[in-house]
């Protein structure tokens, strides 16, 4: 979609609306666009999708991207930008910059892997073989397009846009962006949030960002949630804790986790803990080839990280061990004494973690612990959720070890934190777009921001909307071009997770039937029911 104000910035929102994935916003001045992210969707079936489909705008357009941080939900479509034509340049921190040269070809790894498996089962079952979203080739040339900026720093994306960074506090490099859009002598102030981390984070300072701005778009992620005030002591008991309660002989921790901050922050305290003797020592496997590289990037980059010494020193103790090949990510399961794995996908929607799913989540001795927010749709929300039994690749696993959750390593500010870090970039001249949140995180940190915002200022925008940002505040465009996906299939379960419930929940109904004509009287209904 083209749209011509030369003086008036046009910002359409393509991923992280009404949804804590897929972040990419469009800014528009005249024939200028800059991106703020192209991350890749996650979540439901339905929600994954969009990652095949072609980009809602001509990404040869595109003049620049800023890229507020190298986490995959706002980085991982940068390969697949370059693909279909972008050659600009990706702005970010030099933090960033590293984080992604692993974290892009990794991306492109999981997906050739994942898509090899996919189209072995399409063989069997007469299906159509489907492509990668990008290959390792595209994910380095769009590594090579990256340019590291100082925090702070004046630059130049286009013409009558320029952009500075400021340190969000969520993960090692991670920024807000305040933007510039327009004229020199009278340009629109923007601060794009990005994603914003706690008070308590462990690795990293405390988020900042500019005041007197026009407008600001900010992440949503725990709007409706307020998290007990939490100090270094608390977490690391409430840490002990779990550890103690899913001590088994012969068992097994399991802890899906990001590779990237969240490993090394939980590496960081299990090392405190046993180097304190306050929990057993353990062997502690970190089953990630990418948590591994990133690791020596967060060592390279120690200065920069609060308590960046005590990293160093857990990852060199005796009991950490890296898994680099398939060969070895197998022998894990060989293990015979109690151990905890930290291996990624957070929310174990890819990687290596499902593997040791399927190997304990049937059996008693296992603990599995939820240490990030997991998106509607993922199996690890399915999880969190409390499912007897789940599909993983297509097999049946009954759910018997304990499923546990710590909300303490979260990267995200808390609806309090939110709250105020939008009252600092005061005073707020124009409107407040939430963004990077579900329906009910949105409309939660919207009623607290309402406090002391007018009624009317604070925007909920739907995927692929876009808003003319004048003077006296942001205007809907319409009509717009019609959404990739339907507002109720954003953020939410689709069909698919509802087909998956569904089988098995009609496993479990025959397995529990008493004889054979009882089981076919339920298959006998459900016919009829298929007819009707």
């Amino acid at each position: 979609m083209t749209i011509h104000m030369p003086d008036q910035p046009v910002l359409t929102f393509h991923g992280a609306a009404g949804t804590v994935t897929g972040s990419c916003h469009l800014i528009q001045l005249g024939e200028r666009r800059v991106l703020v992210d192209c991350g890749m969707f996650q979540g439901s079936k339905s929600e994954k999708e969009l990652n095949y489909r072609p980009f809602p705008f001509d990404p040869a357009s595109i003049d620049a991207v800023i890229l507020t941080h190298a986490h995959i939900d706002h980085s991982g479509l940068l390969p697949k930008l370059v693909k279909a034509g972008f050659d600009g340049p990706i702005y970010a921190t030099r933090a960033t910059t590293d984080l992604c040269s692993v974290m892009l070809p990794d991306s492109a790894h999981i997906q050739e892997m994942e898509v090899e498996n996919l189209n072995r089962r399409n063989a069997r079952r007469g299906r159509d073989e489907v492509e990668p979203i990008y290959d390792a080739e595209d994910a380095f040339r769009a590594v090579t397009l990256m340019r590291p900026v100082e925090l702070k720093t004046w630059t130049t994306a286009t013409e009558n846009i320029r952009f500075r960074l400021w340190n969000a506090g969520h993960l090692l490099g991670s920024t807000s962006v305040e933007m510039e859009a327009g004229p020199a002598e009278k340009p629109m102030r923007l601060v794009f949030s990005g994603d914003i981390g706690p008070h308590h984070k462990l690795l990293q300072h405390d988020p900042e960002g500019p005041r007197d701005v026009d407008y600001v778009i900010t992440e949503s992620t725990y709007g409706d949630t307020d998290r007990p005030e939490i100090d270094d002591a608390a977490r690391l008991k409430a840490l002990k804790r779990e550890v103690e309660a899913a001590y088994r002989p012969g068992g097994a921790l399991l802890i899906p986790s990001f590779a990237v901050e969240r490993t090394q922050e939980l590496v960081a305290d299990l090392h405190q803990l046993m180097e304190k003797r306050e929990i057993p020592t353990c062997p502690i496997i970190i089953d990630s080839p990418l948590a591994t590289r990133a690791s020596e990037i967060f060592l390279r980059h120690a200065r920069e990280i609060e308590k960046g010494d005590q990293l160093a020193r857990a990852f060199r103790a005796r009991n950490i061990r890296f898994t680099e090949s398939v060969e070895q990510s197998k022998a894990i399961d060989h293990i015979r004494d109690f151990h905890i794995v930290i291996a990624a996908s957070g929310m174990c929607e890819a990687g290596r973690i499902r593997h040791r799913l399927k190997n304990w989540l049937w059996r008693e001795e296992g603990t599995v612990l939820l240490v990030g927010y997991q998106a509607t749709g993922t199996l690890g929300r399915i999880l969190e959720e409390g499912a007897p039994v789940v599909r993983i690749q297509g097999e049946e696993i009954k759910v018997r070890a304990r499923i546990r959750k710590l909300d303490v390593y979260s990267g995200h500010a808390d609806a309090a934190e939110l709250a105020a870090w939008v009252q600092d970039r005061a005073p707020i001249s124009r409107n407040i777009f939430l963004v990077h949140g579900e329906e009910p995180a949105m409309a939660g940190l919207a009623a607290r921001l309402g406090d002391f915002l007018t009624e009317g200022r604070i925007v909920m925008p739907r995927l692929d909307s876009s808003y003319r940002l004048t003077k006296d505040g942001a205007v809907s465009l319409t009509p717009a071009p019609p959404p990739r996906l339907e507002p109720m299939l954003v953020g939410s379960r689709d069909w698919h997770n509802d087909l998956q419930s569904l089988v098995l929940d009609i496993q479990d109904e025959l397995n529990h039937a008493a004889d054979d004509k009882a089981r076919g009287v339920i298959l006998r209904r459900l016919r009829r029911a298929l007819v009707e």
